[in-house]
């Protein structure tokens, strides 16, 4: 799980620092951090289910890290809307 968590934080900063080098318009930044988001709901939906089907014993740090990059990406996305 470890591998899977850090490929998707990389792909959600990916997105981020990809809405940065852009110079788009808010409608295209909104698209990427849309992109990003959802790839965090996928690695939320990954630690749910790896808990459900006993790949791991406890996934609240998890939780917890997804979390904390969910309000990471926020406050960027609320900036543009």
């Amino acid at each position: 799980m470890v591998g899977v968590n850090r490929e998707m934080k990389g792909l959600v900063k990916a997105n981020r620092f990809e809405v940065r080098l852009r110079r788009g318009t808010l409608r295209d930044k909104s698209h990427f951090y849309n992109i990003a988001q959802g790839s965090l709901e996928e690695l939320r939906y990954c630690f749910v289910l790896a808990k459900d089907l006993g790949f791991m014993k406890e996934n609240k740090k998890w939780l917890d890290s997804a979390e904390e990059t969910g309000r990471m990406l926020y406050g960027p996305i609320r900036s543009i809307q």
